[in-house]
């Protein structure tokens, strides 16, 4: 069984996508059903809506797409992740609200494609610790360069659930191994975060990489997460730029072909079920 953590769906005529028009390969339509033919070909049974960085005003509609997708027929949807405006003084409002509806699993806010700071207000961090002790967890996207300024922040709020998505983001096509490593090993050390294997073909050579440029970076950071706090991800249709969600499902599993049953099994579905109990 496969819980895919981290699928995005675009409908540019529901939402609005303001990033979209920089990133050509990924602007047009990216369904659910297109989505959902492939994946249950790849074994997956379960998926997580990962918020696709829509407008501030389209927050609360993705949630509402996403929920009309969930309850169709035959569904894969199981919950969705939340976007967020944590520097915004309205953020408190939006918590009230997300914290009330049990398909909104957690939060997240895109902070690679922004300032370095923007973590560093003081709006930001008393917003983040308003997390604290609750039931949603919250998802970073970052750089390497940005891993410390990202552990302040995990550091403020201990009794919360974080989630470190795309591998934190390793510089594969060129060669960012040692620049990216300790980096890693240190976020692991914070027991209150988990860490995402998904998105890292995209930062991969798109026409040359193999499951052996992949499998240093997918061993380290589950040799220093442990087994028991890594969770899978296809970051589709961002994936589909380099390989798509059929490659990526497999060569994860022959980088993790010589784990134990269990240990597969925690990776592709247990931890997440944990995570956010389904």
């Amino acid at each position: 069984m496969i819980l895919d953590t981290h699928l995005h769906i675009i409908d540019r005529k529901a939402l609005s996508y303001p990033w979209l028009e920089n990133v050509p390969p990924l602007n047009d339509d990216f369904s659910y059903e297109r989505y959902a033919r492939e994946a249950k070909r790849c074994g997956i049974t379960d998926v997580m809506h990962m918020e696709v960085d829509v407008a501030e005003a389209d927050m609360a509609r993705e949630i509402d797409y996403v929920k009309g997708k969930a309850a169709e027929p035959d569904s894969l949807l199981r919950g969705k992740i939340a976007a967020c405006r944590p520097e915004s003084d309205s953020f408190a409002a939006w918590l009230d609200k997300v914290s009330a509806d049990p398909f909104v699993k957690g939060l997240r806010r895109i902070l690679h494609t922004q300032p370095d700071d923007l973590s560093e207000s003081a709006v930001f961090r008393d917003n983040i610790r308003r997390m604290n002790g609750g039931r949603l967890s919250f998802d970073f996207c970052i750089f390497p360069r940005q891993n410390e300024r990202a552990r302040v922040l995990v550091d403020s709020a201990p009794d919360m659930q974080f989630i470190l998505d795309h591998c934190g983001n390793p510089d594969i096509a060129n060669n960012g191994f040692d620049a990216w490593k300790g980096g890693i090993e240190e976020m692991a050390r914070r027991p209150n975060v988990a860490a995402k294997i998904s998105g890292i073909v995209v930062n991969a050579n798109h026409e040359t990489w193999s499951v052996e440029t992949l499998r240093p970076y997918v061993e380290h950071v589950i040799a220093s997460f442990g087994w028991d706090r890594v969770i899978w991800g296809s970051d589709w249709p961002v994936s589909t730029m380099s390989g798509g969600l059929t490659s990526w499902v497999a060569a994860t599993q022959a980088i993790v072909a010589g784990a134990s049953a269990d240990e597969r099994n925690a990776l592709f579905c247990g931890n997440a079920r944990r995570i956010w109990g389904f």
